[in-house]
């Protein structure tokens, strides 16, 4: 299943799948602060993506220190189909301004892949798994950052929100029809 919206120039297609599998020119991976890669849709990148995912975010971490909550950090994509990897640093649920730091991680995602000069990116849902965030929390504050981020962007034509499972891809449609339905269209 797939459902679309378009806000300015961007199409926001919302999908259940395997983000590791999309064409994309980046996608996010929802990370740690130290980048190590352990679990989750980490663990699922870096073993299709290649060890040197984890070289060169361990680099990066070694460079310029752990990456605060709700910023990114940018490394190559080893063998996966996209060109980069945005690791997005998510909160637990339940932190002090949790969701003011998530739409911070998705917000600047988008941006990183706008500095890139990217035409697509795939998102995840930042935060949902061992962090703990309810879906339809995580749905709100996205769709809330897509709004505020995707009318600003100049070369980003596609953002992909891509779901793991169907219960994620159900409250996430639900959420987005109800904050994006006046962007609906056709995929």
């Amino acid at each position: 299943m797939t459902e679309c919206y378009r806000i300015g120039a961007v199409t926001v297609e919302l999908m259940e799948g395997d983000i590791t599998e999309l064409s994309a020119d980046a996608i996010v991976n929802a990370a740690n602060s130290w980048l190590k890669h352990g679990g989750g849709v980490a663990l699922a990148i870096v073993r299709k993506g290649g060890e040197e995912i984890q070289r060169e975010s361990d680099e990066y971490v070694r460079r310029y220190g752990p990456v605060p909550t709700g910023q990114v950090a940018v490394t190559g994509a080893g063998r996966l189909k996209a060109k980069y990897v945005i690791h997005a640093v998510g909160p637990r649920f339940g932190e002090p301004e949790g969701d003011e730091k998530l739409a911070s991680a998705f917000r600047n995602s988008l941006l990183k892949a706008e500095e890139l000069g990217l035409g697509s990116l795939a998102l995840p849902a930042i935060s949902t798994g061992v962090y703990g965030y309810p879906y339809d929390r995580c749905a709100a504050v996205l769709a809330s950052a897509l709004l505020d981020t995707l009318p600003r962007t100049r070369s980003l034509r596609k953002v992909i929100v891509c779901l793991y499972g169907s219960e994620a891809y159900s409250v996430f449609s639900r959420i987005f029809r109800e904050k994006l339905g006046a962007y609906a269209t056709t995929c």
